[in-house]
């Protein structure tokens, strides 16, 4: 049984609080939030204690902790948790500040622990299976990957202002999903934006319309789209092209039912958000966590993975900014 401690008690910290009470092999053990009502709310519901973080460090019971926590808090907490020999899994980002970053990494790789990235959407298993797909041969020598990433609403400014923006926010997860299936590490990175859904992000300094193009040494090219507001629904699909075919995963629908009349054919909107969308590969990703700590090997999406798609998103940035495409 793996004793975790979970930081933060928040709407994706409640997400993996359930799972993990809800694995045969983990149990949840202490609750850590600055919100001390969240805390005991979470924490009651799923038979754990709420403590601080120092406490809850100093246990050697505790194997592994989850940092669901604020951006703000990440690099020190997986700090904290290495220094006392613990498994960590963290959601992203590890920071918003590279220098950072690479600083946390080197005290994770000191204290020799597992560090795994909540990139879910490795373990989402459409984008699995496009991944088993490409492995198996089934399209050739990788071409080109399109990626469209679009969020049903955008944020309140005021999450916006704090959260890096765009790229380093919503992005990331689309960079760390070309790397992923590019197979080979971008080189170059050009990004164009707009704001168009929602203008009281650009007061912040943001955007909410994004089209990036990553190209690789080899000449492999990745597309991703990205809008803050889809009135349909939450739209993530996937292609990948090669020499031999396409593999492609549409949208995720509440039933697989399509009507066909006299004025035409209709099926279910996309799934309303990421929480409904990704539940299976929120889950997934703990039993790859929990596999990695009691098997003693590197998770699925590591620490490494978590600095290359921040670099991704600082060359996006830098691109938008300066109006030409960034070597990185």
């Amino acid at each position: 049984m793996v004793r975790i401690c979970q930081f933060g008690a928040g709407r994706i910290g409640a997400i993996h609080a359930a799972n993990v009470a809800a694995h045969p092999d983990a149990e949840l053990a202490y609750v850590v939030d600055v919100n001390a009502p969240a805390a005991f709310a979470l924490a009651e519901r799923y038979g754990a204690e709420v403590t601080d973080v120092a406490t809850a460090l100093a246990d050697d019971t505790v194997d592994a902790v989850i940092v669901a926590s604020s951006t703000d808090t990440h690099a020190d907490l997986i700090e904290g948790a290495a220094n006392a020999g613990r498994a960590i899994f963290c959601e992203k980002p590890i920071d918003l500040d590279m220098e950072r970053i690479e600083s946390c990494l080197e005290t994770v790789r000191a204290c020799n622990v597992p560090l795994a990235l909540g990139f879910n959407r490795r373990f989402d298993p459409n984008f699995r299976a496009i991944r088993a797909g490409i492995d198996e041969g089934r399209v050739g020598a990788v071409e080109s990957v399109l990626i469209t990433s679009r969020d049903p609403a955008p944020p309140p400014a005021e999450y916006a202002r704090h959260s890096g923006g765009l790229f380093r926010d919503m992005t990331i997860h689309d960079f760390d999903m070309a790397r992923w299936m590019l197979g080979e590490e971008p080189v170059t990175v050009y990004a164009v934006g707009s704001c168009l859904a929602a203008p009281e992000l650009a007061d912040v300094g943001d955007i909410d319309t994004a089209m990036v193009t990553l190209r690789t040494a080899s000449g492999r090219m990745a597309q991703i789209s990205n809008n803050r507001r889809a009135v349909y629904g939450y739209d993530q699909r996937v292609e990948v092209f090669g020499s031999a075919g396409m593999l492609r995963a549409e949208n995720e629908t509440p039933t697989r039912v399509e009507y066909a009349g006299e004025a035409g054919v209709c099926r279910d909107k996309p799934l309303h958000f990421f929480l409904e969308r990704y539940a299976a590969a929120y889950r997934d990703e703990l039993d790859d966590f929990i596999a990695a700590v009691r098997d003693r090997r590197p998770p699925l999406a590591g620490g490494e993975d978590g600095r290359l798609a921040q670099r991704l998103a600082d060359a996006a940035q830098a691109s938008l900014e300066q109006g030409t495409p960034v070597s990185v």
